[in-house]
C-alpha cells in the first residue's frame, strides 16, 4: 500500500504535521494524479456539465452560476467529535463516491455575535471552491494559461473565537480568473485549548484551529488541479485573526510546502504568542470552571458544546506548543526560520476604533470619559508608562477620548508590529506593505457611535468580499475606484507573487531598511492608492517612541489586544 494512502486509511494519530511532511515526500500524490489529467473538469474529460468534478477519488456535484462554479460545504476532514475533540483533523474514513457540494456546511461552534452565526455543531470542517466559467472549452481555467488557474485560499477571522466561510462572496476575484477556496476551522476552546491531560491522549500539538487550515490546505494541494487550479500558486490570506492565522502559518514548518504566497489583513496584533506552559496554566484553571476539577481528558471530552461556550474568552490566539509552532512568529521572523514566499502585510490606519466602539460606545456605560483615559492605559502598561503615553498622546490632539484611546492602541498594538515585522520579513523574502486609510470608509459591522469609525479593523473587507450573508453599505464611486484597484493587487498577487497589475498605480517593494525612505508602503485611499514611506508611517504613528518605551520597560508593554480589552471591561466594573 502506498505510504500517503496508508496514512490516509489509518486510525486516529498524534500527528497531523507528519501527514504534511508525508505528503510533500511523495509529491501529493493524489493532486499530482488529477495533475496528469490536465486538472480537467467532468466537461474537459468529455462531458458538458460544468457543475461536475472529479477528482481521483469523487465525483463532486456543485453549482453553475451566472459567474461562476461554486462547490460548497466539501468535507476535508473527519468530524473532530468524540475522541477526536481535542486531537488533530482526521482523514476521512471512506471517500465517498459522490459529493453533494450545493450547500455550504455547518458553522464551527461559537456564540452567536456581529461577527459570526451561532453554532454548536462540531461537526465542521468543512471547505468551498470557487472558479471561473469558461464555457469556451468546459475548463476552470484560461485556456492561454495552461498552468491552471492561481488559488487563493481565505481563512477567515473573528478573534479565533467567532467567523464561518460562508460570509464571503468572492464574485470579485472570481472575474480576475482566479479560483478563491474558503473554509471553516475550530475555534475557541474546540480550537486552542491546552491541558496537560490531552497531551497523553492525542500528542503534543494544541493548535488544532491551524492544524484544520493545514488539513484543508492539504487538501487543496491534493484536488485544486480537478477544478482547474494549479497547486504550485497557492496564495493564503486572512484579516484579523485569519491575518495571525497567516503569520501562524509562515511559521510552522508543518505548513511548509502547502503555499507560495501569503497576504495579511491587520494580523499583527500578537506576534509574539503564549508559550505551552502559559496556556497550559490557563487551561488548567479553565477546566476547574468547566466542571472538571478531576482535570482528566474523559471529562473534558464528556462537556457538552454549550457549556463551553458559556466558558470561553472573548478572544484567544495560538500557542507555541512545540510542534504545530516550534517558535512564536515574532522570533521566527527575527531569525529567517520561516516559510519564505512572498508577502502582502498591511494594517488599518484606525484599527481599534472598532474595538472602542464595541467595548464602550454601545456599552451600557457609553463612551470613554476624559477621567477613565490615563487609568485605562495604566491598567495595561502601569502608571509610569501611562504618565509617558498621554504626554504623547494628549486629549487635547483628539476630538474625543474615544478617538485618543483609540489611535493609542493602534498604533501600539496593530501598527509598530506590523512595521517591525515588515522590515525582518524583508530581509528573506519579497515583502509589499500596505496602510489602508479611507477615513469614510462604511462601518460593516456595527451601529454608528459618537466618531467616525474611519478606516477601522474590518473595514477593508467590505472593499475586496462581498457577502453572501449580510448587505454592505454601499462605497462612494471613489470607493469603488480603489475597490477595483484592491481587487487588482490581490488578484495580482494571488498570480504571480507581485501585486501590481495592468492599469494600477505602481506598488513598490518593502526596502530592506524599515526606517528609511527605501521602505515603501502603498496608501490604499479612494479614488487612487497613493504612493507611502515607512518612515512617514513610523511618525504618524510613533513607532520610535513605542520602541523606546518597549526598551525602558519590556514587561510592562506586553500587553495583548485581548489584556487591553480586559481592562477596558474591568474599568467599567469598578
Amino acid at each position: 500500500m502506498p505510504l500517503l494512502r496508508w496514512f490516509q486509511r489509518s486510525p486516529v494519530r498524534p500527528s497531523f504535521a507528519f501527514a504534511v511532511a508525508v505528503a510533500a515526500a511523495v509529491g501529493i500524490a493524489s493532486g499530482a494524479q488529477a495533475a496528469s489529467l490536465g486538472g480537467r473538469s467532468a466537461a474537459a474529460a468529455g462531458g458538458t456539465d460544468e457543475s461536475i468534478v472529479r477528482t481521483a477519488r469523487s465525483t463532486i456535484h456543485g453549482t453553475v452560476t451566472p459567474t461562476m462554479r461554486e462547490f460548497l460545504g466539501i468535507r476535508y476532514a473527519g468530524p473532530p467529535v468524540g475522541a477526536a475533540r481535542w486531537a488533530p483533523p482526521q482523514p476521512i474514513p471512506v471517500d465517498p463516491p459522490t459529493v453533494n457540494a450545493t450547500a455550504f456546511g455547518p458553522h464551527c461552534p461559537q456564540a452567536a455575535s456581529a461577527f459570526g452565526e451561532g453554532s454548536v455543531t462540531e461537526d465542521c470542517l468543512f471547505l468551498n471552491v470557487f472558479t471561473p466559467r469558461c464555457p469556451q472549452n468546459g475548463r476552470g481555467r484560461h485556456t492561454s494559461d495552461e498552468r491552471g488557474l492561481p488559488v487563493m485560499v481565505w481563512i477567515h477571522g473573528g478573534a479565533f473565537t467567532s467567523g464561518e466561510s460562508d460570509d464571503y462572496d468572492p464574485d470579485k476575484f472570481v472575474a480576475h480568473g482566479v479560483i478563491v477556496v474558503t473554509l471553516n476551522y475550530r475555534l475557541g476552546l474546540l480550537g486552542f485549548f491546552a491541558h496537560p491531560a490531552l497531551d497523553a491522549t492525542t500528542g503534543p500539538s494544541i493548535d488544532y484551529g491551524l492544524m484544520d487550515q493545514q488539513a484543508a490546505l492539504a487538501w487543496v494541494n491534493r484536488n485544486i488541479g480537478a477544478f482547474g487550479g494549479d497547486r504550485k500558486r497557492i496564495t493564503i490570506f486572512g484579516e484579523s485573526a485569519g491575518g495571525l492565522s497567516v503569520f501562524s502559518q509562515l511559521s510552522s514548518p508543518g505548513a511548509s510546502h502547502l503555499f507560495g504566497g501569503a497576504l495579511i489583513e491587520s494580523g499583527s496584533y500578537q506576534l509574539a504568542l503564549p508559550t505551552r506552559a502559559e496556556s497550559e496554566a490557563a487551561g488548567t484553571a479553565t477546566a476547574t470552571a468547566l466542571g472538571c476539577s478531576s482535570q482528566t481528558a474523559a471529562c473534558l471530552r464528556a462537556l457538552p458544546v454549550a457549556t463551553l461556550l458559556a466558558n470561553e474568552a472573548p478572544m484567544t490566539v495560538p500557542t507555541v506548543d512545540g510542534f504545530v509552532l516550534p517558535k512564536s512568529p515574532d522570533v521566527a521572523f527575527a531569525t529567517g526560520a520561516f516559510n519564505h514566499v512572498p508577502i502582502v502585510d498591511g494594517t488599518n490606519h484606525d484599527e481599534y476604533r472598532l474595538f472602542v466602539a464595541g467595548d464602550f460606545d454601545l456599552g451600557p456605560n457609553g463612551p470613554l470619559t476624559a477621567a477613565e483615559y490615563q487609568p485605562l492605559i495604566a491598567a495595561s502598561l502601569g502608571n509610569a508608562a501611562a504618565a509617558l503615553v498621554v504626554a504623547q498622546y494628549p486629549l487635547s490632539n483628539y476630538p474625543s477620548p474615544d478617538v485618543a484611546f483609540a489611535t493609542v492602541v493602534t498604533d501600539f498594538i496593530f501598527s509598530c508590529p506590523a512595521l517591525g515585522a515588515d522590515g525582518q520579513l524583508a530581509k528573506y523574502v519579497p515583502l509589499y506593505a500596505y496602510e489602508f486609510a479611507d477615513e469614510n470608509a462604511p462601518e460593516p459591522y456595527l451601529p454608528p457611535v459618537s466618531f467616525p469609525y474611519a478606516a477601522a479593523h474590518a473595514s477593508e473587507i467590505q472593499f475586496i468580499w462581498d457577502s453572501f450573508t449580510r448587505v454592505n453599505p454601499p462605497l462612494s464611486s471613489a470607493e469603488l475606484k480603489l475597490s477595483e484597484s484592491m481587487v487588482d493587487y490581490w488578484s495580482q498577487f494571488g498570480t504571480d507573487g507581485q501585486p501590481n497589475a495592468r492599469n494600477t498605480p505602481y506598488w513598490p517593494r518593502f526596502g530592506l531598511s524599515a526606517s528609511t525612505a527605501a521602505g515603501g508602503i502603498q496608501t490604499l485611499v479612494p479614488p487612487q492608492p497613493l504612493p507611502g514611506f515607512a518612515a512617514a508611517f513610523a511618525a504618524d504613528h510613533k513607532c520610535a517612541f513605542w520602541a523606546a518605551l518597549a526598551s525602558a520597560s519590556p514587561a510592562k508593554t506586553k500587553a495583548t489586544l485581548a489584556s487591553i480589552r480586559a481592562a477596558a471591561r474591568g474599568l467599567r466594573r469598578h
